[in-house]
């Protein structure tokens, strides 16, 4: 039985972050917290930037909403309160690492990569002392190994790691990130309920409702982008849910865009950049080799006489990521349903 009063929480998500990103926007164009539009011929205009702070803060917000209905009206003073704050402190973590990454300025490389990596593994620490997700794991011809401490040691911050920086290679679009994370999040959230982890589900659409109210901002032309603050958390979200609920195997499958997109990037040396050559009648490919899935959606529109644009390029990844989504949903239906 769903009780309805759980929607409270979700729409506080959305409507902080839809109340709160007009304010950011004007104070970040005023302090020169802006980023240039590089998918658009008249890139020297500003767009403000960091924006997905705002959808962080909706994200706790409506968590913690969820905990005090949880703990005032439901009197459940234990169930799961100490993965929700584990969950919430990873999160928040790596929207400070993004943070700082933003601040210092993509442009100019950011956080070194070491830095960046050395930050995210130790974001991790809160799931570690926890000793989150489950230690058996069914490996494909090794059948069920229990792997004990190595678990939260090695693979939780491996995990964290992984799904992080991945989600924050596709991106460059106007609404790409934000789209991709409700479709990733809006999937973790029903795979959660149906496996008897609704509590799970209710986190997964917070920051869902949070990411589609900064998609309104977010989407083409865009007058926010997000920034690292908002792709790091996220990403990072994705690999909290999967371990908590016990299903990284379906995570894992549901990332494959993102396996495409790192193989891409290491086709380019990690310093070719996603972003299209814009035009006056629309977008063109970058480079003359493919580098990322935008410039793969961008060359199959022309092949098929498409004339390829920024919202086209975002469409037809989503898309892509709904194939993989309800292909997952084929592949692992008995684990699910």
């Amino acid at each position: 039985m769903i009780d309805y009063i759980l929607i409270i929480p979700i729409l506080t998500s959305f409507f902080v972050t839809l109340f709160l990103l007009p304010f950011w926007i004007k104070k970040t164009n005023e302090l020169g917290l802006v980023w240039r539009d590089m998918n658009k011929l008249s890139n020297w205009e500003k767009i403000s930037g960091s924006g997905g702070v705002i959808a962080v803060l909706g994200f706790t917000i409506g968590v913690l909403i969820y905990v005090a209905y949880r703990v005032f009206y439901l009197g459940n003073y234990n169930s799961h309160l100490v993965e929700i704050f584990a969950l919430l402190s990873v999160t928040l973590i790596l929207a400070g690492i993004g943070f700082i990454d933003d601040l210092f300025g993509w442009r100019k490389g950011g956080l070194s990569k070491k830095s960046r990596i050395i930050l995210v593994l130790l974001s991790s620490v809160p799931l570690i002392a926890i000793n989150a997700g489950k230690s058996i794991v069914n490996f494909p011809f090794f059948g069920i190994i229990d792997l004990g401490n190595v678990y939260p040691l090695i693979f939780i911050p491996i995990g964290v790691l992984g799904a992080t920086t991945t989600y924050n290679f596709l991106a460059g679009f106007n609404g790409l990130e934000a789209g991709q994370g409700i479709i990733l999040l809006g999937a973790l959230g029903i795979v959660a309920f149906f496996m008897q982890n609704s509590w799970l589900s209710v986190i997964c659409l917070c920051m869902a409702a949070a990411l589609a109210a900064f998609l309104t901002f977010n989407f083409f032309p865009a007058k926010v982008f997000p920034g690292d603050v908002m792709t790091y958390p996220v990403g990072g979200l994705i690999a909290i849910i999967a371990i908590l609920g016990d299903f990284e195997k379906i995570a894992i499958f549901f990332f494959i865009p993102y396996a495409l997109e790192v193989g891409l990037k290491l086709r380019g040396k990690l310093i070719r950049q996603s972003f299209s050559r814009p035009h006056d009648t629309g977008i063109d490919l970058r480079y003359d080799k493919i580098y990322s899935l935008n410039h793969l959606a961008i060359y199959l529109m022309k092949r098929a006489g498409i004339k390829p644009g920024e919202k086209k390029t975002v469409f037809a990844i989503w898309a892509f990521q709904l194939l993989i989504i309800l292909i997952g949903f084929v592949i692992f239906r008995k684990g699910i349903f």
